[in-house]
């Protein structure tokens, strides 16, 4: 590139457009660039697409690469910019004012072909760097293609109806009319579902099926982490993802903001290398506190994706140890264990209700209740829903339970769907005995591994062991010689569970 046509760091000053559509740091496209064979960088014949361009920096840091590969083969500068930009590097712009960004960056004009573009070859405006204004296709009050809201946005001609173009087709291969050697990019992340308050569905993961339609050589994007565990919008997703041995590296940071300065992202971001002619097991690099830590494992293992490398062989053994007993994702209520919405209004009189935290207990009235869990005779012991809300960064200790979020619910007494109930028994004193196996790090530690969002399901909880009946206080000193716990295993357990206020078990190793 011409070092004097423009500030090569200028795209680390810009401002983010949101949480949901974040612009790439030089620096982290250079990390995923880095994940390429060097031999892409001196070929003239490679092409890279960017279908979700921003700033333009991916193309731009691309043709740095290409500019300096390709100095024996193509001698002439301004004859080997003519080639890279117009043979190589193409782009789909996310909106019409990245799409002037991205030119700006890329051709160091707003216009492909203007006075003060540094390639000399295009004849329109726009070069390689597309854009189409776009239309949802509104099915049911939502579309079609990316599930985004009517009432959200169907809107007048002068704003913006981010129906991203890559995804608003069921032939993204007849936007550029060609194959591509090599897919990139920073999709969006969400868009508004219309749901309740301010509800948002992914739509990351659409962007990643569409470039697995074009059938690249490679692919690699960085996007949120959330898809390890499913949820919302994401289970064939995470099937798929995690099926799929042509994804060969994966780079895992929980700290969103280790990657993206100033932007938090629940749960972390991530960015993989799909090879499409070698399969294999997968390099998964976790970084921990600024140190990485890599293994190379099968993404399939597991029905989720276990984050860290260092939890695997932890879940491994307590797998095997105890055996084919139930673990606690049966045993553990779904949401709405009695029917009742956590907005519901409370009666005056009725049966006795724990609403949310703050409310405490109240009254709904009979016949608004289910029992389908025939719960409602027995002792519960209610956890809350949301026992991390407000904590998004993962590689910070996590509390989760402690004896001033959980309740023991008596016999006649039911809850909203602010809670859960974590287990449930004619005996009081199984109840309590179970709250400290709850409250023990080992079992939330193995809890930890299936959460990358503040809510946390009875899913959650698929890799803690049902112990059967519980009789006396579990502690972790207990639990450690049941599983055969390491030192080293212990320390890194430890590490990552909350002490809060005293309340969890301790022993001689703490």
């Amino acid at each position: 590139m011409i070092q004097t046509s423009y500030n090569p760091d200028v795209l680390t000053c810009l401002a983010n457009l949101s949480n949901d559509e974040v612009f790439t740091p030089p620096n982290l496209v250079n990390e995923i660039l880095d994940l390429l064979p060097k031999e892409l960088w001196s070929s003239p014949e490679v092409k890279f697409l960017d279908p979700v361009s921003k700033s333009g920096v991916f193309l731009r840091e691309i043709a740095k690469r290409l500019m300096k590969g390709l100095e024996a083969k193509i001698p002439d500068k301004q004859e080997r910019i003519n080639h890279v930009f117009t043979k190589q590097l193409y782009a789909i712009a996310i909106t019409e004012l990245t799409s002037l960004l991205s030119r700006r960056s890329v051709y160091c004009s707003k216009t492909a072909n203007g006075k003060y573009s540094i390639c000399e070859a295009f004849d329109n405006e726009q070069g390689n760097i597309h854009y189409e204004r776009m239309q949802h296709l509104w099915e049911n009050g939502k579309c079609a293609y990316c599930g985004a809201s009517q009432e959200v946005y169907d809107r007048d001609d002068a704003l913006e109806t981010y129906a991203y173009n890559f995804i608003h087709t069921d032939e993204p291969e007849s936007i550029f009319d060609m194959k591509f050697d090599v897919i990139v990019g920073n999709p969006p992340y969400q868009l508004s579902d219309g749901g309740h308050g301010r509800s948002a569905s992914p739509i990351y993961h659409k962007f990643v099926e569409q470039a697995k339609k074009l059938n690249p050589r490679y692919l690699t994007m960085i996007i949120p982490a959330r898809w390890y565990a499913g949820g919302k919008g994401l289970d064939d997703f995470r099937r798929e993802m995690l099926e799929d041995s042509h994804i060969r590296k994966l780079v895992d940071y929980e700290n969103s903001n280790d990657v993206f300065p100033g932007v938090d992202v629940a749960g972390g971001i991530c960015y993989f290398l799909r090879e499409r002619d070698s399969q294999g097991l997968c390099e998964v690099t976790n970084f921990i506190e600024g140190k990485a830590v890599k293994s190379v494992r099968a993404l399939n293992e597991f029905s989720i994706l276990i984050r860290h490398s260092k939890a695997v062989p932890i879940i491994r053994k307590v797998k095997e140890i105890e055996g084919a007993k139930h673990n606690m994702n049966v045993i553990v209520s779904p949401s709405k264990p009695f029917g009742i919405r956590g907005h519901h209004k409370p009666s005056k009189v009725g049966i006795p209700c724990y609403f949310t935290q703050r409310q405490g207990l109240l009254f709904v009235n009979p016949e608004e209740i289910t029992d389908n869990y025939k719960f409602l005779d027995k002792y519960k012991l209610l956890i809350p829903r949301a026992p991390i809300a407000g904590q998004t960064d993962f590689s910070k200790p996590v509390g989760f339970y402690y004896e001033g979020n959980v309740r023991i619910a008596k016999p006649g007494e039911a809850c909203t769907e602010s809670w859960l109930v974590a287990f449930a028994s004619k005996d009081l004193n199984e109840v309590v005995s179970f709250k400290s196996y709850l409250f023990s790090k080992i079992f939330r530690f193995l809890l930890l591994q299936s959460v990358v969002s503040q809510d946390v399901t009875r899913n959650s909880f698929q890799f803690i062991p049902h112990l059967g009946k519980y009789e006396g206080t579990y502690t972790d000193e207990i639990l450690r010689k049941r599983w055969g716990i390491t030192e080293e295993e212990w320390s890194f357990i430890d590490s990552r569970i909350k002490d809060i206020g005293g309340t969890e078990n301790k022993d001689s190793n703490d």
